[in-house]
């Protein structure tokens, strides 16, 4: 049981919120974009938005500066 983050496999845990998985990655970005098998979750879901194993999922974290 896994999932791609990123392109890369990961342990799929049952249950797991994007906030878990986030912090499981140790993602400490500000400013996250997080999609699931192509859905865009929002950072208002983030602790209740929950996945499948076999999940595809993308992480970008977001910079500004000029």
């Amino acid at each position: 049981m896994s999932i791609d983050v990123n392109g890369n496999e990961m342990p799929y845990v049952k249950g797991e919120t994007v906030s878990e998985l986030l912090g499981r990655m140790n993602y400490v970005f500000p400013m996250l974009v997080v999609a699931i098998d192509g859905r865009i979750v929002t950072e208002a879901e983030f602790d209740t938005a929950k996945f499948r194993d076999g999940a595809k999922i993308e992480v970008i974290h977001l910079t500004s500066g000029g």
